[in-house]
């Protein structure tokens, strides 16, 4: 049996744009998965600037219009 190994070239951009959705998402799961696990770690008071951003963003979900913009759009 031969044992071979195999390359892969990428450039920085290639493997930002491979890399970045897996991070976000592995984020995003573990995220919720510690929410899930220990909800008292996340609390909002609901006087909070954010709290009021959140429930606005979860009414967008419900009746789907949250509008997603672009990571450039974002950071430039």
């Amino acid at each position: 049996m031969m044992n071979t190994s195999q390359k892969v070239m990428f450039n920085q951009d290639d493997l930002k744009q491979v890399l970045e959705p897996l991070i976000r998402r592995v984020v995003r799961e573990e995220l919720l998965r510690v929410a899930q696990q220990q909800p008292d770690i996340f609390f909002l008071h609901s006087d909070m600037p954010i709290y009021a951003d959140m429930e606005e963003i979860a009414q967008r979900k419900v009746s789907d219009t949250v509008e997603l913009i672009s990571h450039k759009e974002v950071w430039g």
